[in-house]
Protein backbone atom coordinates (compact mmCIF):
# COMPACT_ATOMS: atom_id res chain seq x y z
CA UNK A 1 0.00 0.00 0.00
CA UNK A 2 3.17 2.29 0.92
CA UNK A 3 4.78 1.56 -2.57
CA UNK A 4 1.49 2.69 -4.12
CA UNK A 5 1.11 5.79 -2.23
CA UNK A 6 5.07 6.92 -3.11
CA UNK A 7 4.33 6.02 -6.92
CA UNK A 8 0.93 8.06 -6.96
CA UNK A 9 3.29 11.10 -4.90
CA UNK A 10 6.01 11.02 -7.70
CA UNK A 11 3.61 10.72 -10.17
CA UNK A 12 1.50 13.94 -8.62
CA UNK A 13 4.79 15.46 -8.28
CA UNK A 14 5.81 15.00 -11.67
CA UNK A 15 2.83 16.64 -12.99
CA UNK A 16 2.93 19.55 -10.30
CA UNK A 17 6.54 19.72 -11.81
CA UNK A 18 6.15 19.53 -15.47
CA UNK A 19 3.30 21.87 -15.14
CA UNK A 20 5.93 24.77 -13.74
CA UNK A 21 8.19 24.56 -16.09
CA UNK A 22 8.32 25.75 -19.32
CA UNK A 23 10.86 23.48 -20.86
CA UNK A 24 8.99 20.17 -20.04
CA UNK A 25 5.93 18.66 -22.27
CA UNK A 26 3.66 15.77 -20.51
CA UNK A 27 1.19 14.47 -23.02
CA UNK A 28 -0.87 13.65 -19.97
CA UNK A 29 -1.69 11.16 -16.22
CA UNK A 30 -0.45 8.17 -17.80
CA UNK A 31 2.57 9.54 -19.35
CA UNK A 32 2.71 11.29 -15.71
CA UNK A 33 3.21 7.32 -14.03
CA UNK A 34 5.25 6.06 -16.61
CA UNK A 35 7.65 8.92 -15.69
CA UNK A 36 7.31 8.32 -12.38
CA UNK A 37 7.79 4.74 -12.59
CA UNK A 38 10.97 4.64 -14.92
CA UNK A 39 12.49 7.67 -12.92
CA UNK A 40 11.80 5.53 -9.72
CA UNK A 41 13.19 2.06 -11.46
CA UNK A 42 16.15 3.73 -13.02
CA UNK A 43 17.18 6.00 -9.32
CA UNK A 44 16.94 2.83 -7.97
CA UNK A 45 18.75 0.52 -10.26
CA UNK A 46 21.55 2.70 -12.28
CA UNK A 47 21.69 5.99 -10.36
CA UNK A 48 23.49 3.88 -7.66
CA UNK A 49 25.95 2.53 -9.89
CA UNK A 50 26.72 5.76 -11.35
CA UNK A 51 27.09 7.32 -8.48
CA UNK A 52 29.87 5.02 -7.61
CA UNK A 53 31.40 5.41 -11.08
CA UNK A 54 31.84 8.80 -10.86
CA UNK A 55 33.11 9.09 -7.47
CA UNK A 56 36.28 10.75 -8.01
CA UNK A 57 34.50 13.55 -9.69
CA UNK A 58 31.96 13.95 -7.37
CA UNK A 59 34.46 14.15 -5.17
CA UNK A 60 36.08 16.97 -6.72
CA UNK A 61 32.92 18.78 -7.27
CA UNK A 62 31.38 18.50 -4.02
CA UNK A 63 29.15 16.50 -4.72
CA UNK A 64 27.27 19.00 -7.21
CA UNK A 65 27.88 16.16 -10.25
CA UNK A 66 25.24 14.40 -8.39
CA UNK A 67 22.66 17.20 -10.56
CA UNK A 68 24.24 15.81 -13.76
CA UNK A 69 23.26 12.74 -12.99
CA UNK A 70 20.34 13.19 -12.18
CA UNK A 71 20.08 15.41 -15.30
CA UNK A 72 21.21 12.47 -17.42
CA UNK A 73 18.92 10.34 -16.08
CA UNK A 74 15.78 12.33 -16.81
CA UNK A 75 17.03 13.19 -20.02
CA UNK A 76 16.90 9.46 -20.35
CA UNK A 77 13.37 9.09 -19.03
CA UNK A 78 12.38 11.69 -22.28
CA UNK A 79 13.94 9.28 -24.64
CA UNK A 80 12.00 6.36 -23.26
CA UNK A 81 8.84 7.16 -22.01
CA UNK A 82 6.43 8.45 -25.16
CA UNK A 83 4.68 11.94 -23.76
CA UNK A 84 7.56 13.25 -21.59
CA UNK A 85 9.71 16.10 -23.63
CA UNK A 86 12.95 17.79 -22.09
CA UNK A 87 13.97 20.51 -23.95
CA UNK A 88 17.89 20.37 -23.08
CA UNK A 89 20.27 19.48 -20.02
CA UNK A 90 19.52 22.87 -18.27
CA UNK A 91 15.90 22.03 -18.36
CA UNK A 92 16.28 18.21 -16.78
CA UNK A 93 18.40 19.87 -14.27
CA UNK A 94 15.62 22.10 -13.60
CA UNK A 95 13.54 19.40 -13.34
CA UNK A 96 15.00 17.37 -11.24
CA UNK A 97 15.76 19.90 -8.10
CA UNK A 98 12.39 21.51 -8.31
CA UNK A 99 11.40 17.98 -8.69
CA UNK A 100 12.76 16.68 -5.53
CA UNK A 101 11.81 19.30 -3.69
CA UNK A 102 7.88 19.05 -4.63
CA UNK A 103 8.01 15.54 -3.68
CA UNK A 104 9.77 16.33 -0.75
CA UNK A 105 7.20 18.32 0.31
CA UNK A 106 4.45 15.75 -0.82
CA UNK A 107 5.73 13.06 0.87
CA UNK A 108 5.77 15.47 4.27
CA UNK A 109 2.02 16.09 3.79
CA UNK A 110 0.72 12.91 3.04
CA UNK A 111 2.75 10.04 4.66
CA UNK A 112 3.75 11.75 8.04
CA UNK A 113 0.48 11.06 9.64
CA UNK A 114 0.43 7.03 8.08
CA UNK A 115 3.50 6.34 10.06
CA UNK A 116 2.44 7.83 13.21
Amino acid sequence: MMLLLKWLLMTLSVGITAYLIPGIALSGFFSALLVALFLGIINTLVRPLLILITLPITILTLGLFTFVINAALVLLASKVVHGFEVKGFWWAMLFSIVLSIIQYILNKIFTAPIRQ
